[in-house]
């Protein structure tokens, strides 16, 4: 291998490792990021306006309050440095009460002239030491002599000490003639509007995200099988339009939802007039082997005519309701027994589930009837949460193989090793019930059972 080979391996190994990180980093930040719509939008708003706030904020002070700060520390220092030099021009002044009254009186500073003697240690220093440093660059380009500042010890005032030939000046002065001290102003101003912007912000999106939660409900309780009730667009053009496109596909369906349960209806009528006249042409027939045969075959044939008819009906004309799922399931389990059958019945949870009542109860005696064809016991167990309305059916009975147990949801398809084959019906038991379960926005799931048969288990939202 070439030392060229070689580079370009290290490039791709550095190039992947650089991916990797990338990769790993944008999942880190993603799983950080909210995920609902309202916070992400008050996130793109506040984010700005924050880092707007922070920009304005270092700006003011690095430029506005420094150059402020300097100028009124240059001024202070400019009057001590010309009290020194009146100092000066009046050696004959022992106590210096004529430098005294000029400072107290034209100059706002107070004076005192101490033994001469070592200045005092540095103190410490503030985390933010705007004014000393100004304080101390003045002094030194105006006054150039020894000099100590405290601008701790005192919150009102700033003690200055300078030493002279024959003594040392300590001038007191009001730190808001040095310092620009006005930062609660500004400060105060910053998070005002802030707050401002912030609650604006707030009201102005909870009213763009409610009509988009108004749609979401209304889309969730269509794929449930519920009415949507007092529904209409509302919020921005591009909500309004989603919205009204929701409406219009609802109406469509519905639409072939009702010529559907029409045309069903008029076979339905027509098939039911000539298996009368069957029924009647073998009662003229009179007994006989021959008529008995034909009775059973015209009765197989009318319960086939209203299973096919079921299924192709659906449960399109039932309007959903509470219901008490702990009554239903013990109606199950009396039917059950009265047939012979050994069942038991659990159910955990608030009882009371918004479900289509027919229907769902036909879902469950599906899965009941199914399981009582080829087990001597059934337990049936439900359990509701704040999401979730869960029934399990389980048995002892053989079970489905795991390959077939989607394969017996099919309609009209009878497996000879399956159960679904219904034994004379119409392999439509399965196909009915996950139909319903869906029509609800649930599904219908096959399983190993811990009896040791098949457990069927049914998950709808309530």
């Amino acid at each position: 291998m070439t030392s060229l080979d070689i580079g370009i391996a290290r490039l791709r190994s550095a190039a992947i490792r650089v991916s990797d990180g990338w990769v790993r980093f944008n999942r880190g930040f993603k799983a950080f990021m909210p995920k609902g719509l309202y916070a992400r939008s008050l996130l793109i708003i506040i984010l700005p306006m924050v880092i707007l706030q922070s920009v304005v904020a270092f700006v003011f002070m690095e430029r506005h309050w420094n150059y402020v700060t300097q100028n009124l520390s240059a001024a202070v220092v400019q009057d001590i440095a010309a009290l020194i030099e009146v100092q000066k021009t009046y050696p004959q002044d022992a106590e210096q009460s004529q430098v005294r009254r000029i400072a107290q009186q034209k100059l706002g500073l107070q004076v005192d002239f101490l033994p001469i003697a070592d200045m005092p240690p540095p103190g410490p220093k503030p985390f933010f030491s705007l004014l000393d440093q100004a304080l101390s660059v003045e002094l030194r380009k105006q006054v150039g002599r020894p000099f100590w500042i405290d601008t701790v010890g005192r919150s009102n005032l700033v003690e200055i000490r300078i030493q002279l030939e024959n003594s040392v000046l300590r001038v007191f002065a009001r730190r808001s003639a040095a310092y620009a001290s006005n930062s609660e102003i500004f400060l105060l101003w910053m998070v005002g509007t802030s707050l401002v912007l912030i609650t604006v912000a707030v009201l102005f999106l909870r009213n763009q995200i409610r009509p988009i939660l108004r749609l979401a409900d209304a889309a969730e309780s269509f794929g449930k099988g519920r009415e949507v009730q007092d529904f209409r667009p509302r919020g921005a053009r591009e909500v309004r339009r989603a919205a009204q496109a929701f409406i219009e596909m609802k109406m469509r369906i519905e639409r072939a939802i009702d010529q559907r349960t029409a045309m069903l209806a008029g076979v339905s009528h027509d098939l039911r007039t000539v298996l009368t006249r069957f029924k009647l042409e073998l009662a003229l027939l009179g007994e006989g082997a021959g008529a008995e045969a034909l009775k059973k075959d015209v009765d197989e044939m009318g319960r086939m005519l209203e299973a096919y008819l079921a299924f192709a009906r659906g449960d399109s004309g039932e309007q959903s309701a509470p219901t008490d799922m702990a009554a239903f399931l013990d109606e199950l389990k009396t039917d059950a027994e009265r047939n012979g059958h050994k069942a038991s019945v659990a159910f955990h949870g608030q009882p009371i589930v918004t479900v289509k009542p027919a229907a769902f109860k036909r879902c469950l005696a599906n899965l009941v009837s199914n399981a009582a064809r080829y087990a001597p016991s059934i337990a049936i167990t439900g359990h509701r949460d704040h999401r979730w309305l869960t029934v399990t059916v389980d048995d002892d009975g053989p079970g489905i193989p795991s390959k077939m147990r989607e394969e017996v949801f099919k309609p009209f398809l009878r497996l000879d090793d399956a159960r679904n084959q219904d034994e004379g019906g119409t392999g439509l038991g399965l196909a009915i019930a996950r139909d319903i379960a869906r029509s609800h926005g649930g599904d219908i799931m096959l399983g190993d059972s811990p009896s040791g048969g098949l457990r069927a288990t049914v998950r709808v939202p309530v």
